[in-house]
C-alpha cells in the first residue's frame, strides 16, 4: 500500500498528457483506418504531421534546452532520407515485409545521420550564435547539393522509393511516441539538468564540473538521430526523394515550429508543429493554380499574427484566460475548502492609489502620559 501511495503521490497528469493525447489519436485512427473510415487525404495530413513533430521535437532540444541556435535540420533529414531510403532499395530486393524493412531503414539513416551530426558537431559547437547557425546552414546546403550531383541517388530527378502505404502514419505516430518518450526522459534526468545549466550559465556549468562539450555534442547528435529517422519517414511517404524539400526554408520552418510553441516546451513544439504542417496543407490543397502564389502570403501573415498573440505584453491577460492550465490550477483550488488562498494578482498591472512619486508625511502625537527619556546630550550642553 505504502508503494501505490508513492506512485500516486509522484504521479503527475502533466508529464504524461502527451504520451495520452499522441497514444489515443493514434488508436483512434488505426481504428478508423483498418474499418475503411479514413480518408486518404487524412492518412497523409497524419504523416506529414508526424514526421513534422519529430523535427520540431528534436530541434528544440537544440535551441530550446540547449540554448544553441541550428539552421541545418532540414541537412540532417536529408543524410537519413537519402542514404536511409538507398539502403531501404536494397532491402526490398531481399525482405518483402515493407514494416520490417522501414524500421531497419529507421535505424540506419538515423544511425548515419547521428554520424553526420557528429562530424559536424565536434567543429562547430565551438561556435556560438550566429556563427553556429552560418555553419549549419553551410551544411545543409552542401548535403542537399552533392545528393544533387550523385546519379546513384538520381540526380537532379530525385531518388525513386517505394511506397509504404496509407497506414504510414501509425508507424510514424508510434516513432513520435517514441520521440516523446526519449525526449522528455532526457529533460527530465540529471543530464537535463546539465544541459539547461549549460545553456544558462557555461561558465557556471564548468565551474561545477560538467563537462559542457560533451553534453553540447551529445544533444547536437540525438537531434541529428531524430531528424534522420523522420527523413527516411518522409521518404517512404513521397517519391522521388527531391533534395529541394530540404532547403533553407525547411531549416527555417522547422525552427519556427520550435519559436512559435515556446523554445524549451516540447508540448507546444507538438502544437506548433500540428498547426503549421495543417496549414500548409490546407493552403496547397485549396490554392492552385494562380492563387498558388497567395498560399506564402497567407502563410506568413497567420504565422506573425501568431507570433504576436504569444510575445506582445499588451495580451498577456487575454493568453491568462485562455490557459487551460491555469483555468484547472483555479478551479481546483477553488473547489477545495482547506486551501488557503495566496494572493497571486499582478502587482505590476494594479494601479495604486497613492501615487509613488508623492512625498508622504505622518503626523505622530507624542502620549501625555507616557514618560519621556531625558536628553543626555542636553543635559551636557547645559552643563557646559
Amino acid at each position: 500500500m505504502k508503494y501505490f501511495a508513492s506512485v500516486k503521490k509522484s504521479f503527475k497528469l502533466k508529464n504524461y498528457i502527451n504520451y495520452i493525447l499522441v497514444g489515443a489519436i493514434l488508436l483512434c485512427t488505426t481504428v478508423l483506418q483498418y474499418t475503411g473510415l479514413l480518408r486518404r487525404s487524412n492518412a497523409n495530413l497524419l504523416t506529414q504531421i508526424a514526421f513534422s513533430i519529430i523535427l520540431a521535437v528534436s530541434l528544440n532540444l537544440v535551441v530550446g534546452f540547449l540554448g544553441e541556435l541550428s539552421l541545418g535540420h532540414a541537412g540532417f533529414m536529408c543524410v537519413g532520407a537519402y542514404l536511409g531510403c538507398y539502403i531501404a532499395n536494397m532491402l526490398h530486393a531481399v525482405i518483402p515485409s515493407k514494416l520490417v524493412v522501414l524500421i531497419l531503414s529507421m535505424i540506419i539513416g538515423g544511425l548515419i545521420a547521428a554520424v553526420f551530426g557528429f562530424i559536424i558537431g565536434l567543429p562547430a559547437l565551438r561556435l556560438k550564435g550566429d556563427y553556429l547557425a552560418i555553419v549549419t546552414l553551410a551544411f545543409g546546403e552542401i548535403v542537399r547539393t552533392i545528393f544533387k550531383n550523385l546519379p546513384a541517388f538520381g540526380g537532379p530527378l530525385g531518388l525513386n522509393t517505394t511506397k509504404y502505404g496509407t497506414s504510414l502514419f501509425i508507424p510514424a505516430l508510434i516513432m513520435v511516441l517514441i520521440t516523446l518518450i526519449a525526449a522528455q526522459n532526457l529533460v527530465h534526468s540529471k543530464h537535463g539538468r546539465a544541459i539547461t545549466a549549460t545553456r544558462d550559465n557555461e561558465i557556471a556549468a564548468k565551474a561545477m564540473g560538467i563537462n559542457v562539450t560533451y553534453y553540447k555534442l551529445f544533444v547536437f547528435v540525438i537531434a541529428a538521430f531524430f531528424a534522420g529517422i523522420a527523413g527516411v519517414i518522409y521518404g517512404h511517404y513521397a517519391t522521388p526523394v527531391l533534395y529541394s524539400f530540404f532547403s533553407y526554408n525547411y531549416s527555417i520552418e522547422i525552427l519556427v515550429m520550435v519559436v512559435l510553441g515556446g523554445m524549451g516546451s516540447i508540448t507546444g513544439s507538438i502544437l506548433a508543429a500540428t498547426f503549421i504542417t495543417y496549414i500548409n496543407f490546407v493552403l496547397q490543397t485549396n490554392l492552385s493554380g494562380d492563387l498558388a502564389a497567395l498560399k506564402y502570403l497567407i502563410y506568413a501573415i497567420i504565422l506573425i499574427v501568431f507570433i504576436i498573440f504569444n510575445n506582445a505584453p499588451a495580451l498577456a491577460p487575454i493568453r491568462d484566460k485562455m490557459d487551460i492550465g491555469k483555468l484547472l490550477r483555479r478551479k481546483k483550488a477553488g473547489s477545495d475548502p482547506s486551501n488557503i488562498h495566496g494572493d497571486d494578482a499582478d502587482w505590476h498591472r494594479i494601479p495604486t492609489k497613492i501615487r509613488m512619486d508623492e512625498l508622504l508625511s505622518l503626523d505622530v502625537t507624542p502620549d501625555p502620559y507616557k514618560p519621556v527619556a531625558p536628553d543626555k546630550n542636553k543635559s551636557k550642553k547645559e552643563e557646559k
